[in-house]
């Protein structure tokens, strides 16, 4: 009888790799700001304005952001939705009166943030950007609505999904709520942003003209009364 054959040696059965998305994975959160949000929220508007080329007439300042939110309900008045990003997931405690939402992206490359300490919010956590709304009534449409004032988003952010996040998290309010629309400006020469509500499925009034009285027209034109 032949001698058996010793058993061929165990190969261990390789690791695969991890895959660039899963090692790119970043844990998203929306939450309503608060007036402890202030000098965070004072650094994003700042950031927008000088993106519109605004900067001139920026008056902002921490205080009157930490005011009005301090005196604003949400929905009801002024509401600002805050982004936040973590490479690890938020805990699963409440975050003020409302809860926020919660999401996974799976990004293909990582995202390099030069400002990550200026814009840190606790913890990993960082703000990406924002979006500000407020209450109105269409008119014709016969239904309250919510018009947005200013969405914003870092610029090593954009075009990785959070202004969608950001946009959709105030259309899913105005559904909640049984509102009829979302509206917003946006500037001619801003082709991206444009392009980017036209994918979202936006309407577009060519013909609207915006009107607008500030400073001394404002004071000028109250005094007639």
């Amino acid at each position: 009888m032949a001698a058996t054959a010793p058993p061929s040696p165990l190969i261990p059965t390789p690791t695969p790799p991890e895959t660039a998305s899963l090692r790119n994975r970043i844990f998203a959160r929306i939450r309503i700001a608060y007036s402890s949000d202030a000098p965070l929220l004072h650094k994003l508007i700042y950031q927008l304005a000088a993106y519109h080329r605004l900067t001139h007439i920026f008056s902002s300042t921490e205080s009157s952001l930490s005011a009005t939110l301090s005196n604003s309900q949400p929905f009801q008045s002024i509401t600002i939705f805050l982004l936040e990003v973590s490479p690890t997931p938020f805990p699963d405690v409440p975050v003020g009166y409302e809860p926020p939402i919660t999401g996974i992206l799976n990004l293909d490359l990582p995202i390099v943030d030069p400002e990550s300490q200026e814009f840190g919010s606790g913890g990993e956590a960082v703000v990406v950007g924002f979006v500000l709304f407020y209450p109105k009534y269409g008119i014709l449409l016969g239904k309250a609505g919510f018009h947005v004032a200013g969405l914003y988003v870092r610029e090593c952010y954009r075009k990785k999904g959070f202004g969608k996040m950001l946009l959709s998290a105030v259309a899913a309010q105005a559904v909640n709520m049984g509102y009829g629309e979302v509206e917003w400006v946006v500037f001619s020469w801003n082709v991206n942003a444009i392009g980017f509500y036209k994918k979202m499925g936006a309407e577009f009034h060519e013909q609207t003209t915006i009107c607008r009285l500030a400073h001394d027209a404002l004071q000028a034109c109250g005094s007639l009364s």
